[in-house]
């Protein structure tokens, strides 16, 4: 009876050690992420097409994640802008990771790439499989739940 007791009070201890680490693991990341201003509800409200957010668009699938980022134009002149010169599309990046992965990679994005301050529109893929829809809609709900205890803002598409 002695070494099951011991052993449920060690196995305790070990949970909550693990809880501690998980917590300031998250405020060491909500700490990187917290020189991105708070976001600018005015400036994305009238944005209805995925292609034209300008903040990273998360893009689930049932292994993956799409991450589209869209980086700012480093030539703040107004001259040539839009143009075959200085192309939006030659600035917009797509990188798949995995869905542990996905914070890490959002916390290395510039500055430049949170237009619209600190939100990111979350969406399921469109190319996925319908037999794949239910593992997609609980990656989906586990994005958004992780970027909640970031205090990132999350504008899920198409629910506009």
């Amino acid at each position: 009876m002695v070494g099951v007791a011991e052993n449920a009070v060690s196995a305790e201890h070990k949970a909550q050690a693990a809880a501690q680490a998980a917590a300031a693991k998250r405020d060491e990341q909500r700490a990187q992420l917290a020189h991105i201003p708070l976001p600018t509800k005015s400036l994305y409200v009238d944005v209805h097409e995925p292609g034209a957010w300008a903040n990273p668009f998360i893009s689930v699938d049932a292994t993956m994640i799409n991450l589209r980022v869209s980086m700012a134009d480093a030539n703040t002149s107004a001259v040539g802008r839009g143009t075959m010169l200085r192309p939006e599309a030659a600035r917009r990046q797509e990188i798949q990771v995995r869905p542990g992965d996905l914070i890490e990679a959002l916390i290395a994005l510039p500055d430049g790439a949170w237009r619209y301050g600190r939100v990111v529109a979350v969406a399921e893929s469109p190319l996925a499989n319908r037999k794949d829809r239910p593992a997609i809609r609980r990656n989906v709900e586990a994005v958004i739940q992780q970027m909640n205890d970031l205090g990132i803002v999350v504008e899920e598409w198409p629910a506009r």
